[in-house]
């Protein structure tokens, strides 16, 4: 009995991965779940439909009849007062759509009505300090440059705060011994 050779183990790598770098290889099988071939239009929605459109929809899943992989449903999200309008314009991202994956992947699409959820807007960082006098010398000791930049960001990032960050306190949610009585 002769015994099957076994595939190559992958090449290991000398340093780590960027979390960007393996994200696709992540989402992709969590996209393919939920039916989008390619991940892709997920995260470049704004730019196959336009930034205006792209705020009131959010692609939920590609649907093909089983066996083809051309003549799909596109499901999307629309936020409500917009469904209307987006309905007029389904010939325009049927055509978008396909254009974006070079054949015809799309022929019709199902609309929803919901929330569309909003962009997180990131705030603005401080830029950075001076690094402390006392942490020059032990940072310069680092042979590593990579290791040395980001210690070197990291102590001029905390040397321009000026205490912990403020963060908003929820209103406390009223009790029932808080509440008016009725008469």
């Amino acid at each position: 009995m002769s015994k099957m050779p076994t595939p190559p183990e992958p090449q290991r790598r000398g340093y780590a991965r960027a979390a960007g770098d393996i994200a696709g290889d992540i989402s992709g099988v969590a996209f393919k779940r939920f039916g989008f071939v390619q991940g892709a239009v997920v995260s470049r929605w704004k730019e196959i439909v336009g930034e205006r459109y792209a705020r009131v929809s959010v692609p939920e899943s590609i649907r093909f009849t089983a066996g083809k992989k051309s003549g799909g449903t596109l499901s999307l999200l629309v936020e409500g007062a917009h469904a209307p309008l987006m309905q007029h314009l389904a010939p325009m991202i049927v055509e978008k759509v396909n254009r974006f994956f070079g054949y015809e992947a799309v022929a019709r699409i199902a609309f929803r009505q919901g929330r569309v959820a909003d962009a997180t807007i990131r705030p603005q960082r401080q830029s950075p300090a001076p690094v402390p006098a006392e942490l020059g010398d032990g940072l310069r000791a680092i042979a590593d440059d990579e290791l040395r930049a980001c210690l070197t960001s990291l102590a001029g990032q905390i040397a321009a705060t000026t205490g912990p960050p403020l963060v908003e306190r929820p209103s406390p949610i009223p009790s029932l011994l808080n509440l008016p009585k009725v008469s």
